[in-house]
């Protein structure tokens, strides 16, 4: 099984029940991490020093995106918890090696925290010569969310669904198209596998940026676009497009009617994007929990989570050991498909 896990509607009553669950669970954290903080703090002080200056949050992507807006929208709520403010500082390109590279030499203090993501998995493989081990050099705090991925076709496409795709794929072997962002991304390394797990021949042909592959669609430049949910969804909503699939586990609540990747004929294929918060290795364990509660309170909030959904994330916070846990899986099963797609590491 190929299991790559990487990034709802206030009408849902599900949403409700869910909101106050979290809600729950929040509180509990935050009594804990009060008393914690309570023990580190000198003698005769009455309250907790952290944090008492505002709060860098870097991130390797450009503004806008979606990576950059679920940021963003999360540590907006976080603030009210912490007192502080939580100032966005936005450090793109290198595969993400200035963005973590920063995070690394920052203080170990609560004060710097770094979006981290599947994309931090990747790079790992991409570029062996980075200068610093993210699995050894950052503390994980907690996940934010999970991103859906789609396999789209052009309206008039002859496909009513993956599996007649695919079955096109496999009786005209190297005909077939398919259009993502650049080689080495989540969205290119997701077509690979959908080429290796349905065992076809394709051409998957890589853009600088999602606009690009939902332009080349439309013209007939390429035959499918694997792209996150995030930039496809107002093309699916007006009709350009059909998605065939989506490659979560379950349907976005946006998309009732696609199919996952399995329901629609391809069994057990499974991929998804994600991101998170860390903080420099060596950070206080008080502060990681305090983090990590106030990351929970965030995403029980109603308003965050339908602001969330609209952008194709579905909203999930976990212990700090569960992102740790995500990001060594991930680190390896990507380096596996970077390896069988013939991708060549950076010099």
């Amino acid at each position: 099984m190929l299991d790559v896990c990487a990034t709802e509607d206030e009408a849902t009553p599900v949403l409700g029940r869910r909101a106050l669950l979290l809600a729950g669970a929040s509180a509990c954290l935050c009594a804990a991490w009060q008393g914690a903080l309570a023990q580190t703090a000198p003698a005769g002080q009455g309250r907790a020093a952290w944090p008492h200056k505002p709060l860098s949050l870097i991130v390797p992507f450009g503004a806008g995106g979606v990576a950059d807006v679920t940021a963003r929208t999360v540590a907006r709520a976080m603030e009210a918890d912490l007192g502080q403010p939580l100032v966005i500082d936005n450090r793109p390109g290198a595969g993400g090696i200035t963005a973590t590279s920063a995070a690394v030499r920052a203080q170990p203090d609560g004060h710097t925290l770094l979006l981290i993501s599947n994309a931090t998995a990747i790079s790992a493989t991409l570029f062996p010569k980075q200068p610093f081990d993210a699995r050894r050099d950052l503390q994980a705090v907690s996940t934010l969310g999970h991103f859906d991925l789609a396999v789209c076709v052009r309206q008039d496409a002859p496909w009513q669904n993956l599996a007649q795709m695919l079955r096109f794929a496999k009786e005209q072997p190297g005909k077939l198209s398919i259009g993502t962002i650049a080689a080495g991304s989540t969205q290119n390394l997701t077509a690979q596998m959908l080429k290796a797990q349905a065992g076809v021949e394709a051409l998957v042909v890589p853009y600088k940026s999602s606009p690009e592959v939902v332009t080349a669609l439309r013209s007939g430049q390429i035959d499918v676009a694997v792209d996150i949910l995030s930039p496809l969804l107002a093309h699916v909503t007006a009709g350009s497009i059909r998605a065939l699939a989506v490659t979560a586990a379950a349907r976005h609540p946006l998309l009732p009617d696609t199919p996952t990747a399995a329901e629609a004929g391809l069994a057990d294929f499974l991929v998804s994007s994600w991101n998170g918060l860390a903080v420099p290795q060596r950070t206080p364990p008080a502060v990681v929990q305090r983090l990590n509660a106030a990351v929970h309170h965030a995403l029980a909030q109603d308003e965050v989570q339908q602001q969330l959904t609209r952008l194709g994330v579905r909203p999930a916070a976990s212990t700090a050991e569960g992102l740790a846990q995500l990001l060594e899986s991930d680190t390896l099963r990507w380096r596996k498909v970077i390896e069988a797609a013939g991708i060549a590491p950076a010099a």
